[in-house]
């Protein structure tokens, strides 16, 4: 009876930790992705001196401001609860997440909301020169926020830099944390996918105004933008994607494995499965098919090599770790992996056409074409779900890789009703922030780029008019 209690205070307090970190990753990709567009675009207004790259600064950066403040919010309720629900997890990391995340906190987060105010209220307050600063550095510290907490992570999947002590993990040395060979393969992928994440979300909403007819010039050169970028992004996800599965066939093998739904080892070479009926109970995949060599060559960069199966590996871990079972939820780990590659090739299609069309003078007359340019908006959201998921699970049945199992993390004072009860309150609250935003974003929508009308001042460049309403309506 005890162990049953316990597993329930175990599923509920992972899935609320899943709830608010893909809660909490639906913001973070988005915000990058439009600051790094909207700094190009106030940079190209500051060449080009073309007002309508100013309107395209303000407009899409209304969008930004209200993605980072619910972001903002859905941050501090994740760290909620990894104190209510994880506290012997906490402080068994406690001191190696220290310090990444006091330098995200005090470095990153500090520079993006210290210029994001510079941003918003210093049009007319500080020079040209300082105000487009302002954003780049919004941008650079979106991006070394991502890198600070990827520092953390990688920390959790690859355990490095630290010694035992008293029941917890002391960190001893901060460089091979740096340097872990996980944060260099996992940082370029979430920033590609964020740069996505952005461009896409322009992209979509760029071509449901063009569907309508309306502010033609604007949105044509806001989606051209936004393609450039988008397919820049898809290239970057596809060879860094090409690095972490080279990492993992050697620093988590069992992850590897579990993608593929492979449970006895490979053949020489080892082919890549599309799909495949997974049955975990009797420890087989059926219905495979299959394109050959191609397993091997993401994994070694050639077309030849075998892959080591799942039960190799639990024979391995067994024998390194003791009694138990370490394969991790094989069903979601390979469908997660299908969906996130699924996602991304789409991406990178989408862009590479668009691009075409573009070239070509076409993209506004192709009514077909925007027409899946609007739902791929949630194209990146979804593909950075099902990577997060895949790399979450594919870890399990490890909090920490190697050193620490997921039961044994959770907080040992807190029952199952408490749990339920926290769940329940942030998902009410998360659904709650969620439809604000939705709101707030469709009204900026339908506004359009258009400012209200002022009296007394013309629509002018607000460094020469001044006022704040410019800036930010």
């Amino acid at each position: 009876m005890k162990g049953e209690l316990l597993m329930e205070e175990v599923m509920l307090a992972r899935i609320q930790f899943a709830s608010t970190t893909l809660f909490h990753f639906i913001f973070v990709p988005l915000s990058i992705g439009l600051a790094l567009l909207i700094a190009i675009m106030q940079t190209m207004y500051a060449v080009k001196k073309d007002e309508i790259y100013l309107k395209m600064t303000k407009f899409w950066g209304t969008f930004f401001l209200i993605n980072f403040a619910v972001g903002v919010v859905t941050g501090i309720f994740q760290e909620f609860q990894f104190g209510m629900n994880w506290s012997t997890y906490s402080r068994f990391v406690g001191d190696i997440f220290g310090a990444p995340l006091a330098v995200e906190a005090l470095l990153a987060f500090f520079l993006e909301s210290t210029f994001i105010g510079i941003w918003v209220f210093g049009w007319d307050k500080v020079s040209k020169k300082l105000h487009l600063t302002s954003i780049w550095l919004v941008s650079i510290g979106t991006i070394l926020s991502a890198f600070w907490i990827l520092a953390a992570n990688s920390f959790m999947q690859n355990p490095v830099g630290y010694t035992l002590q008293n029941g917890r993990a002391e960190m001893n040395d901060i460089v091979a944390l740096l340097t872990n060979e996980k944060l260099w393969v996992a940082f370029p992928h979430t920033v590609f996918g964020s740069f996505a994440t952005g461009a896409f979300f322009i992209i979509g909403v760029s071509a449901w105004n063009l569907l309508k007819k309306r502010d033609i010039e604007f949105f044509k050169r806001s989606i051209n933008i936004s393609l450039v970028i988008g397919m820049l992004a898809g290239l970057g996800l596809a060879f860094s994607g090409h690095s972490q599965a080279q990492y993992l066939m050697h620093a988590q093998p069992m992850k590897m494995a579990a993608a593929e739904g492979l449970w006895e080892d490979s053949g020489d070479p080892a082919a890549w499965t599309v799909v495949a009926k997974i049955d975990v109970e009797n420890r087989e995949s059926t219905g495979r098919i299959e394109i050959p060599y191609l397993l091997s060559y993401l994994s070694f960069s050639e077309f030849s090599g075998k892959v080591e199966g799942m039960n190799t590996l639990e024979a391995q871990m067994i024998e390194k770790h003791g009694e138990g079972s370490y394969i991790p939820p094989v069903k979601t780990t390979f469908w997660s992996f299908r969906i996130m590659a699924v996602t991304g090739g789409i991406l990178l299609a989408l862009g590479a056409l668009g691009l075409l069309l573009s070239f070509r003078k076409k993209i506004t007359t192709s009514v077909w074409f925007l027409r899946i340019l609007v739902p791929a908006i949630f194209l990146p959201f979804i593909g950075n779900s099902f990577g997060w998921i895949m790399s979450e699970i594919g870890r399990q049945p490890w909090v920490v890789n190697g050193l620490m199992k997921t039961a044994d993390g959770i907080s040992p004072n807190v029952s199952a009703g408490q749990m339920l009860f926290s769940l329940i309150s942030f998902s009410t609250i998360y659904t709650i922030l969620g439809i604000v935003m939705v709101i707030l974003f469709i009204k900026v929508i339908q506004q359009g780029p258009h400012e209200k009308p002022k009296a007394d001042v013309a629509a002018k460049d607000p460094f020469e008019t001044g006022g704040i309403d410019h800036a930010v309506k």
